[in-house]
């Protein structure tokens, strides 16, 4: 062959050749595809601008908030906003700064909704997977266990635990964790029960892969992306979840601030001197769930991989 070329050649419409350098040929990948479809998604992008402002503002809550979140400041001349400069939010009826009690709350919305749905899930993937992969009288039991706790209602459960245990943070998550693995348990059992009989399974087991490597490396990869979308849902259900325990009562305690508890402690005052007590906090949740879920439309859309290119 003459020339020794080492770029691909190949012929436009004219007739004329073409060479393609290795090093402009861009791979391509299911999550590289998935990253692009997502970016072009104005809804999932403004989605995840917010969820990242509100996770920022979690973590730096200390650096950020004016006052420490528990602080009364009775000699404010009005708990108003937008009337005195130091509470530029107003204050609640004990005198703490109102925007450092939201900010301390998008904290505790944060770390419940991100903590919650990742132990639930590492419960439920780990009982789901199993049982849809072994099959036989573990996946009896654990179908058996999955449908009584279906078939409980998971407010009321939830509401039962709380009344008996009481009010708290930690509290907070053992309850939601222990009707929240639900869920995902099903859905990692439909994922591996259908993939365990493909043939690329059976190739495996022909070479010899053992189980643990068949579940971690070749089924748990293609059963990732609606598992990850369920995860990006659950979120803003846990955080309504809280908001709503939380505005009952039964969910965090003072003097942790909460955007659900701040619901409560504003909806008997009056509405047209105190109406930010109430709004605002209601604001945030509904900003915070809308987020969550324009984020996980925009995955669901980006890994689903019929879409054209």
């Amino acid at each position: 062959m003459a020339g020794h070329e080492t770029a691909l050649e190949a012929k436009n419409l004219a007739g004329k050749p073409i060479s393609f350098d290795e090093a402009q040929i861009t791979r391509r990948s299911l999550w590289l595809d998935a990253a692009r479809r997502f970016s072009r998604n104005r809804l999932a992008m403004v989605g995840l601008g917010i969820v990242l402002f509100l996770l920022f503002l979690a973590v730096f809550a200390n650096v950020i908030s004016p006052y420490p979140y528990d602080k009364a400041d009775f000699s404010v001349v009005s708990i108003l906003p937008f009337t005195n400069p130091n509470h530029p939010l107003g204050t609640d009826r004990i005198g703490r700064d109102y925007l450092t009690r939201l900010i301390f709350g998008a904290r505790t919305s944060m770390y419940l909704g991100l903590l919650v749905p990742v132990i639930t899930f590492s419960i439920g993937v780990t009982l789901g997977a199993l049982a849809g992969y072994m099959g036989g009288i573990f996946d009896f039991i654990v179908q058996r266990v999955v449908e009584i706790g279906t078939a409980v209602p998971v407010l009321l459960f939830a509401l039962m635990l709380l009344s008996i245990f009481g009010a708290g943070i930690n509290n907070v998550i053992i309850v939601l964790c222990i009707t929240g693995w639900i869920g995902p348990a099903r859905l990692a059992r439909a994922q591996f029960l259908s993939m365990r009989e493909r043939e690329f399974i059976t190739a495996a087991r022909a070479i010899g892969a053992t189980d643990r490597n068949i579940i971690l490396s070749h089924i748990l990869p293609n059963a990732l992306s609606p598992l990850l979308i369920a995860f990006t849902f659950s979120v803003p259900g846990v955080i309504f979840a809280e908001a709503g325990l939380s505005f009952l009562g039964l969910g965090i305690a003072e003097p942790t601030a909460s955007w659900g508890q701040m619901v409560n402690s504003g909806v008997g005052n009056t509405i047209r001197v105190y109406w930010h007590l109430a709004l605002l906090p209601t604001i945030l949740v509904a900003v915070t769930m809308l987020s969550f879920s324009f984020v996980g439309d925009g995955m669901q859309e980006a890994l689903d991989v019929t879409r054209s290119q």
